[in-house]
């Protein structure tokens, strides 16, 4: 049985950190694969946005100085010395190639949910959203952050597979893994937990 059509009124896309500190070569937090799901949430942006539905950005930030750091000023060095996620800075803003278009939303968001002391649920509110399409990185941290977020409000969510990226963890205490391993693993719990899985294919042929 195939599945139901998509409900573009009642569906927003929100792209997830495909920022230049993350995104760019030799940016202070480059992920590589990140950029290789470009051109996939490039054609999902494409096609909602030629059926006029809701696209929406997030971008983690942090205030110059670092005052909304809290822990996170422990995790992640670069962002503690100020050399990247600066707000106003280029590193900050979104990648060229996914540029968001006058009137999509940049969400600023200085933890993992994008829903975390943001206005993205107002704004989902307003616009009568109901389901969530979730495309960017890191597929473990701010995309299952998100999508768990989207749960606990009552929205729910669909994650793009082929249009979310991880990266490789070394050995942290755990053992390392390869970013292939760990997009999986965050894949296989939201698919148990939060969210329905799609491929880029299935989301196209999903829309009306």
């Amino acid at each position: 049985m195939s599945s139901p059509l998509i409900d573009v009124d009642r569906t927003a896309v929100l792209v997830i950190d495909m920022q230049n500190d993350f995104v760019e070569e030799g940016a202070p937090l480059e992920f590589p694969e990140g950029r290789r799901v470009i051109p996939a949430i490039r054609q999902v942006l494409d096609a909602a946005r030629g059926r006029k539905m809701p696209v929406l950005h997030a971008a983690h930030v942090h205030r110059p100085g670092g005052a909304d750091l809290g822990v996170h000023r422990e995790l992640y060095p670069p962002v503690a010395a100020g050399e990247a996620l600066v707000d106003g800075e280029r590193g900050a803003e979104i990648h060229s190639g996914l540029t968001p278009l006058p009137g999509e939303p940049v969400i600023k968001k200085h933890r993992y949910n994008a829903f975390y002391a943001t206005d993205l649920e107002i704004i989902l509110r307003g616009l009568g959203v109901e389901t969530v399409v979730l495309t960017g990185m890191t597929t473990e941290c701010c995309v299952l952050g998100t999508a768990r977020g989207a749960l606990e409000r009552g929205f729910r969510s669909l994650v793009v597979s082929d249009a979310c990226a991880s990266c490789d963890y070394p050995d942290l205490g755990a053992g390392p893994m390869p970013a292939a391993e760990m997009h999986l693993a965050a894949l296989r719990v939201m698919s148990l937990t939060s969210s329905q899985l799609i491929s880029t294919a299935e989301f196209l042929a999903r829309l009306p």
